[in-house]
């Protein structure tokens, strides 16, 4: 199962990209720390779609992942969803993972978990949940693909989400990282103990 990685946004709240930033003590960044979690869950392919700030990304990965460029990044996350869609969609693909980067913290259980339920399951979403709120990543089987590419992109992926609220499947984790959405420097100092 392939992976796309959400990177593209301008990271406006906080102040510089995100996906450059120290997750850890030792200086590995947020989005160094995903694909690396991604892999070590079993993904097989990882393609990160990014904006601005595409060739820092690419350096910082190496071979470890696939980076493309979200040509308009402002017509939001959607956008870059259907960017990575088209990166990894082909033959024998039967689901993608989506991940966002301000999400860097998720642990490689959890990756199993979400391919193992989709697995035995084959919903047409699949996600964690903890104490009634959804976390990420999440896995679209490839039967909705389609309703991702043609959905409103003011609505995101939500949209799709919701049309499949009744047949999705929900997956129990304790993983803090699967809900911990750092999006402003608090969030950031909260969830990793570092400063900006």
């Amino acid at each position: 199962m392939p992976a796309v990685v959400l990177a593209a946004g301008r990271s406006t709240r906080m102040g510089q990209p995100k996906a450059l930033l120290p997750a850890t003590r030792a200086g590995e960044t947020f989005i160094e720390r995903l694909v690396s979690t991604l892999i070590a869950g079993g993904i097989d392919d990882v393609v990160v779609v990014a904006g601005d700030v595409a060739a820092a990304i690419r350096t910082r990965l190496g071979f470890r992942a696939r980076v493309v460029a979200n040509p308009d990044v402002d017509r939001g996350q959607l956008s870059s969803i259907v960017v990575g869609l088209d990166v990894v969609d082909r033959p024998g693909v039967l689901a993608v993972m989506i991940a966002p980067v301000d999400q860097p913290l998720v642990s490689e259980t959890t990756v199993r978990a979400l391919a193992d339920a989709w697995r035995r399951n084959r919903a047409p979403i699949v996600r964690p949940v903890r104490e009634g709120r959804h976390g990420h990543p999440v896995i679209f089987d490839r039967a909705v693909f389609d309703e991702l590419r043609t959905a409103d992109l003011s609505k995101g992926a939500r949209a799709v989400v919701h049309a499949h609220a009744e047949n999705l499947v929900e997956i129990a984790v304790d993983d803090d990282g699967a809900f911990a959405n750092i999006d402003t420097p608090a969030d950031y100092e909260r969830w990793t103990g570092l400063k900006l």
